[in-house]
């Protein structure tokens, strides 16, 4: 009886916390607005004013040498494109192109290989998407074009655009990424598709063992983000799918952040002469992102979050940590108090992966925490906030998460946690953004009025999450021992 009294008062307890970090917020709220109000008002129009007037200033630089192409490249009915990918680009709204679509379109259509350099947010995947399908328009050649992806969710992202373009083509595409059925994903390539979207692994897992398979009349090979391919050591497997492919006849677009050594060596072994289309040579951050940082005290992350949580209610937040263990956990607190949260991490098989992803951009989560598998090439419109839990260990990592929000002109805004431990971090940072970043001014009595209850509550978090792993741990003990039962068995009967 008494547990089970335990248990129930536990249970209200964290719920009266909720509803007290709730109320609190609101409280806040309501009194900032109340206080504040022309002092904000003013604010908000300076923040979204400036950073519009600095991009256009930008985009004038980006764009200077070049001018005529991207002038006489104003819309995308303009180029002679198949009329159904006109009418595509147009449902899709693809009313103006992006800088890097506006120069590296013309010189695919005339056949070109291409090296793309670009900031992510760019709208690179329809820069490539959108040659390759008039070309096969002509063409109609099934195994007609491979891109190559360094991450699953990139993959299934970039076939979701040619899936767009091409719907009123008749295109057939197929996602192969790891953590998929290999029997499934065989039975799909053998429907003969016209465009395939790959993980490098798993495409030469099935070139060397799916029967009837095979890219020998291949016309298109892009390797998208391939600074990130190049960085995840898929180098020696690139070079056996390289051999692989035809030389003669096929155009080859290499698509990246920034030009590496690793990139140029690359470029040298697959394409020929390149045309280079360059709207970023180095690593930045688009000038309608607003990016500061919170300093915050030993053991008050957790409760600086929280804070942070309730005072952009309403918002689409992504939350990133540097451990797999650190996303579950801050998922589960931030569940726990009553904030709709999803987590992403590579312990997650490709099923979970997806679905927490289509959860938040359906909208039915509106706060995703995950480990760096989510900061690159993933196109979510809709995230308004990006909040760094865990600093990351080097700035590429930084470029990229923050470039989940103010993506394709939009605004958006980026906090980082920092403590003691991260000051070398975000000086490393700084310095690579060519910047100092602001601090956010926060109310600290606010702030440490929450300390208890959250910590409470991640009390119960972590406690929960050990009692899983223990039993997780039994029952692999278990399975251990069975099977270790079973060989003895064997061996008797020998």
């Amino acid at each position: 009886m008494s547990g089970k009294v335990g248990k129930k008062s536990s249970k209200s307890e964290v719920a009266s916390l909720a509803a007290k970090i709730r109320a609190k917020a609101v409280e806040n709220q309501k009194q900032a607005k109340k206080d504040n109000k022309e002092e904000t008002l003013s604010e908000e129009e300076h923040v979204v004013e400036k950073p519009k007037k600095k991009q256009d200033n930008n985009e004038n630089e980006d764009e200077e040498g070049e001018s005529k192409d991207v002038e006489a490249f104003e819309s995308f009915t303009q180029l002679n494109l198949v009329p159904e990918l006109v009418q595509a680009c147009k449902n899709l709204n693809y009313a103006k192109p992006t800088p890097i679509q506006a120069k590296a379109i013309p010189a695919a259509l005339e056949g070109n290989d291409i090296i793309g350099l670009a900031q992510t947010g760019s709208g690179k995947t329809a820069a490539f998407a959108i040659p390759i399908l008039n070309k096969l328009w002509e063409d109609q050649q099934p195994y007609y074009a491979c891109i190559l992806s360094p991450t699953r969710e990139l993959a299934q992202q970039i076939k979701e655009t040619f899936d767009s373009l091409g719907s009123l083509m008749g295109v057939r595409s197929v996602c192969i990424v790891g953590g998929m059925n290999m029997m499934d994903q065989a039975r799909d390539l053998m429907r003969k598709p016209h465009i395939i979207i790959a993980t490098p692994g798993r495409l030469m897992d099935h070139l060397e063992n799916t029967r009837g398979f095979s890219l020998r009349k291949l016309k298109f090979l892009v390797m998208d983000e391939a600074d990130r391919l190049l960085d995840m050591e898929f180098g020696p497997v690139l070079d056996k799918i390289l051999k692989i492919l035809p030389v003669q006849g096929r155009t080859t677009y290499l698509f990246s952040a920034t030009m590496t050594s690793k990139i140029d060596k690359l470029q040298r072994a697959s394409l020929t002469n390149p045309v280079k289309c360059a709207v970023s040579n180095k690593y930045q951050t688009v000038d309608t992102l607003v990016q500061t940082l919170m300093v915050v005290p030993s053991g008050l992350k957790n409760t600086f979050l929280i804070y942070l949580l309730n005072e952009f209610i309403g918002k689409t937040i992504i939350i990133f940590t540097r451990t797999k263990a650190n996303a579950e956990r801050i998922s589960a607190l931030s569940n726990l108090l009553e904030f709709n949260a999803t987590a992403l991490h590579g312990d997650l098989n490709q099923n979970q992966r997806t679905g927490a992803l289509d959860l938040f951009k359906a909208g039915k989560r509106s706060i995703l925490v995950a480990t760096d598998v989510a900061a690159r090439g993933l196109d979510i419109p809709s995230v308004d906030i990006v909040i760094n839990y865990d600093i990351p260990v080097d700035s590429k990592s930084y470029i990229h998460r923050v470039g989940r929000t103010a993506r394709a002109g939009r605004s958006g805004k980026s906090i980082s946690l920092v403590s003691q431990y991260d000051l070398e971090l975000i000086l490393r940072i700084e310095e690579v953004l060519g910047k100092k970043l602001p601090k956010e001014n926060v109310d600290k009595d606010i702030i440490l009025s929450l300390r208890d209850s959250v910590d409470k509550a991640n009390g119960e978090v972590v406690m929960e999450m050990n009692r899983r792993n223990k039993e997780k741990q039994a029952r692999g003990k278990g399975r251990r021992g069975r099977m270790m039962s079973k060989d003895n068995m064997d061996r008797e009967e020998r």
